[in-house]
């Protein structure tokens, strides 16, 4: 049977690097469609007060992976090229059982990476999630299956949530539980869930955090920028995931005194508390017995 030609193995090559380039086209492409603003998250600065120096660690922590992945490409293709086979050359290169300076440097090097990004991350994080401030508003949220109830303890206020079903059409969007929020001051954001561990989430503020039955979390942001985003839950939650979203709308003052206005008039005034929350016994059946949905 004939071996295939230098020349058909040549021309076969192309074809592949060809439709290699191709794919990157197209996917590169379709990436565009739906990349974000700033070129990594799906946000930009002062959308927040916190919004900035997340997108400086993480642009920061692209730069040093491109660094590294440069690197490392580099040595690989070096070390390809020089120590290739050659023609004839049917000897074994030098054999060595080890090499301290290099054991070193690759013990060491990601030693000193992995600390200088530990460093900024906690720097970053601590940033985030201090809860220092004399808040302007306090706001507490309950994450249930599958929606939300928000308490604006400051105005004496709630929104009960139910859910939503995405059958797609025009409108249903508008009828998800939404949060208000006035632009330029710091609300408090205490979080907590009525059945299982659910995570609070608006992407546009690059920031999540879980809401673990009885354990509730706390953390601040001051909404810098009026506008419409979104909210969702991050964790997986049961057979409606999906439906567990969320309208955030951050207003100026007006406005958010008249929403809040709104909601008195309806009759949603008080607190929501953990008096509705979903009561399992330590084997994870609720405790009428009618078992852990």
């Amino acid at each position: 049977m004939r071996s295939p030609s230098i020349g058909t193995r040549s021309s076969r090559g192309r074809r592949l690097v060809l439709l290699g380039l191709a794919a990157a086209l197209v996917l590169s492409g379709c990436a565009e469609l739906g990349s974000p603003r700033n070129g990594f998250l799906p946000s930009e600065p002062g959308i927040t007060d916190k919004t900035e120096s997340i997108i400086n660690h993480w642009s920061g922590a692209w730069v040093a992976a491109l660094g590294v992945g440069v690197l490392v490409w580099g040595l690989t293709i070096w070390c390809v090229i020089v120590y290739r086979k050659r023609k004839n050359d049917n000897t074994l290169p030098v054999q060595l059982r080890y090499h301290v300076p290099l054991e070193l440097m690759y013990t060491v090097v990601p030693i000193l990476m992995i600390g200088v990004l530990y460093f900024y991350t906690v720097q970053v994080t601590s940033e985030i999630t201090d809860v220092s401030a004399e808040p302007d508003h306090t706001i507490e949220v309950y994450g249930k299956q599958w929606s939300w109830d928000f308490n604006y303890l400051d105005e004496n206020v709630y929104f009960e949530g139910d859910r939503v079903q995405l059958t797609g059409e025009d409108g249903v969007e508008e009828t998800l539980p939404t949060l208000y929020l006035p632009v330029g001051e710091t609300v408090e954001f205490t979080v907590d869930s009525r059945d299982v561990i659910h995570s609070f989430w608006i992407p546009a503020f690059l920031f999540k955090i879980d809401m673990i039955p009885g354990h509730p979390n706390t953390f601040q942001v001051t909404p810098e920028e009026i506008g419409h985003y979104q909210g969702k839950c991050a964790e997986l939650c049961g057979e409606f995931h999906s439906e567990m979203l969320f309208n955030v709308e951050v207003v100026d003052r007006e406005t958010f005194d008249a929403e809040m206005d709104a909601l008195r008039a309806a009759g949603n005034t008080g607190r929501l508390g953990e008096e509705y929350d979903r009561v399992y016994d330590q084997r994870g059946y609720l405790q009428d017995g009618t078992g852990n949905n």
